[in-house]
């Protein structure tokens, strides 16, 4: 592809409990209805990169050339986290729901995002690095593999040539700083330095009310269900935090302190 006039950017985004809520597990499980759920928020940071790179190339707003489309694969209460990205400025969003894909992993959630994106004809996908709730940063590389396209992960920033139908990132490692390119499409995720996040206007929340979420179903998006490979067979509760050691320094306070930190291996 050349000259890309007009560019259709996907972007995964996730519903997950809130971070500042206390986690339990429920049947091996993390408790998901007990819990406020919002977007994760790792996200954001993907939501804002497509719609700032759709508006330095024109914008995709009525009449842009560029769409920005939020993809999302959850229970039908997801549709608020999709709602939160649609009120940033997304176009419009597709919410995966299906009994079937509860308890799904990182295998499963990557086949049926590749599927959808693969089907939507999209030119760019966009990640947050990682779910707040897994914590596995997998789901980005895997949807790449699957789509068979290339692979552009931890980005700091990102540079679209619609012309040359381009991209290329900067990605800061341990070693110093990659300058990578590839031609479209392509898949990325983002840090949280590449940007900040806009805060919903009140003309945004209310254009999202009006904004179309299509729902689809397994047979709808053709993926079949499958067993999640990886499960959780048992868990426990954190243990309640200790009473702290109150040290009376009379004299031996140092010595006392020392003696308590190489106990807990500290020193």
């Amino acid at each position: 592809m050349s000259n890309l006039t007009v560019m259709k950017i996907a972007v995964c985004v996730k519903q997950v409990p809130d971070s500042w809520a206390e986690k339990k597990m429920v049947d091996s499980r993390l408790d998901r209805e007990g819990v406020d759920a919002v977007l994760n928020d790792l996200d954001e940071y993907a939501v804002e990169e497509a719609l700032r790179l759709a508006e330095a190339h024109g914008g995709n707003e009525e009449g842009g050339p560029h769409t920005v489309t939020v993809i999302s694969m959850g229970p039908e209460r997801a549709t608020e986290a999709v709602r939160k990205a649609l009120s940033m400025g997304a176009n419009d969003a597709i919410l995966i729901t299906d009994a079937a894909l509860a308890g799904s992993d990182a295998l499963t959630t990557s086949a049926v995002l590749a599927k959808t994106i693969a089907d939507g004809g999209f030119d760019l996908v966009i990640c947050g690095t990682e779910s707040t709730d897994a914590r596995m940063s997998v789901v980005p590389a895997m949807i790449s593999a699957r789509l068979g396209w290339a692979q552009m992960t931890f980005a700091s920033k990102v540079t679209v040539d619609p012309a040359a139908s381009s991209v290329s990132i900067t990605r800061v490692t341990e070693a110093g700083v990659d300058e990578i390119s590839a031609t479209l499409p392509a898949v990325i995720s983002v840090v949280e330095k590449i940007n900040e996040p806009r805060y919903p206007s009140f003309k945004g929340i209310m254009a999202a009310k009006k904004k179309t979420i299509e729902s689809r179903d397994l047979a709808t998006v053709g993926v079949s269900p499958t067993s999640a490979w990886s499960q959780v067979k048992d868990a426990a509760p954190r243990p309640p935090r200790s009473a702290g050691v109150i040290v009376t320094d009379g004299g031996e306070g140092g010595s006392a302190l020392a003696t308590f930190l190489a106990e807990k291996k500290l020193i």
